[in-house]
């Protein structure tokens, strides 16, 4: 049986890297390893193929009942949630990332689409891969945030490329070298350019 694998440790040559397509035969094959690799653990609830080195589009869900994606593709979302994430391929490395509480996905062993959803209850849920509790409205959020995180791995992307940043505000703005600024220490006040204004502000003057 295969691990998965750390990648704050070891190399992974598939975790950034969009799978292949499968048969619906093969996937199925793959997906009956992933979920014993789950079970063996009991520490996650998803699990994608390129997470233990597979290269094929194949990922698993077990949050209120298991599910296989078998080459699946978002094909509609909606609402957008912030949601706090861990990862199994980058163990204790949670991350804050931005979501959508409704998805409809297309899997290739199936004839219908996969509709996730959380109930609008779940708006005031922790958001957090580990505070979610297990009445159902939050549980289908869940599933649903997680259901984007293994579709995400399919196609090379992590946590990483879904976290939100926070936005600058307005004292983190860049100022030009050439830009006017005023400085004051004390009473004294000084109109400079940027650049000639650093000498004083490593003297102690600051920058209203």
């Amino acid at each position: 049986m295969k691990n998965i694998i750390n990648c704050l440790v070891n190399h992974n040559p598939v975790i950034t890297k969009k799978l292949k397509e499968v048969s619906i035969e093969e996937g199925r094959v793959i997906a009956t390893e992933l979920f014993q690799i789950l079970n063996k653990r009991q520490d996650g609830i998803g699990l994608a193929a390129n997470q233990v080195g597979i290269d094929a589009q194949v990922a698993v869900v077990n949050v209120r009942e298991p599910i296989i994606l078998i080459n699946p593709k978002i094909i509609d979302k909606s609402d957008e949630i912030s949601y706090y994430e861990g990862c199994l391929s980058f163990p204790k490395h949670g991350i804050r990332t931005q979501r959508y509480k409704n998805i409809i996905v297309q899997s290739a062993d199936v004839d219908s689409q996969y509709y996730f959803s959380g109930a609008e209850s779940a708006k005031d849920v922790k958001g957090s891969w580990e505070t979610a509790k297990k009445h159902d409205t939050e549980q289908r959020l869940l599933e649903a945030i997680c259901v984007q995180h293994e579709i995400d791995h399919l196609n090379g992307l992590t946590i990483h490329d879904r976290e939100k940043k926070l936005e600058p505000t307005k004292s983190e703005k860049k100022i030009g070298r050439n830009n006017l600024v005023t400085i004051k220490k004390g009473d004294a006040v000084k109109v400079l350019k940027y650049k000639k204004a650093q000498k004083f502000i490593n003297d102690g003057w600051v920058i209203e």
